[in-house]
């Protein structure tokens, strides 16, 4: 479950010291990037500090508070992309946006902010700056391989349950008819419920079946037809 952007206040070793991990659950650090501000909301970036992403969450530790840190979870975070449009940012950074699971909840005092609280669970947005540009395509080849690493929660229906998803290649096999509607095109990206949409592939698949159902019923109807003339 999406647990959003969390304070980090203890760290190990010496001098600015690095993140508490839990290896026990087979979290491995992966990279260390010095020289990164980060960016919560419409706030202000705060002074750089060092990004250290494991495979599990992302932890950004500044360099002059040893009480100031940062973390999120790899499955609170719902997008992350490279952006080096001045018009969207005018640093190129990481952009993400995080799941805090308390959009519900959120209610007339959302700015809530103006008082200089950091209320956490507002924040749906994380922009991570590299003091190097350079480094961006770097960190974000992590990300990737990192977000791969935790795939979103599915709901679980356990071992019973039917899991409702597709590739291309099955549903073109199952459907025969090249001229089928609902041939997938070959540049297709992404297999129908790959995202968690299990429902759109039962709908899909059950509606061909259906189809063909009718196709067939009236066939039937139009050879018991023949028959009698």
């Amino acid at each position: 479950m999406a647990s959003g952007l969390r304070i980090v206040t203890e760290r190990v070793g010496d001098g600015a010291g690095q993140p508490v991990l839990d290896p026990d659950n087979g979290e491995e650090l992966m990279h260390v990037q010095p020289g990164v501000s980060i960016v919560l909301g419409n706030r202000p970036p705060e002074s750089p500090g060092t990004l250290y992403i494991s495979t599990k969450q992302v932890v950004w530790l500044s360099d002059t508070d040893r009480a100031k840190g940062y973390a999120v979870d790899f499955v609170s975070l719902s997008l992350h992309a490279v952006s080096r449009d001045p018009d969207a940012y005018h640093s190129p950074c990481i952009y993400t946006q995080i799941e805090t699971g308390a959009e519900e909840l959120e209610s007339e005092d959302s700015d809530s902010e103006s008082d200089n609280i950091l209320n956490l669970s507002k924040i749906t947005e994380m922009r991570l700056v590299p003091s190097d540009p350079n480094q961006l395509d770097t960190l974000f080849a992590i990300f990737c391989e990192c977000a791969e690493l935790n795939p979103d929660p599915i709901e679980a229906e356990g071992e019973d349950g039917h899991n409702w998803v597709f590739s291309a290649d099955q549903l073109e096999d199952d459907g025969g008819d090249d001229d089928s509607e609902w041939a997938i095109p070959e540049n297709s990206s992404h297999s129908i419920g790959s995202n968690g949409n299990h429902d759109l592939a039962h709908s899909v698949v059950q509606l061909h079946i259906n189809d063909q159902r009718f196709e067939d019923a009236e066939e039937m109807e139009q050879d018991d037809k023949n028959g009698h003339h």
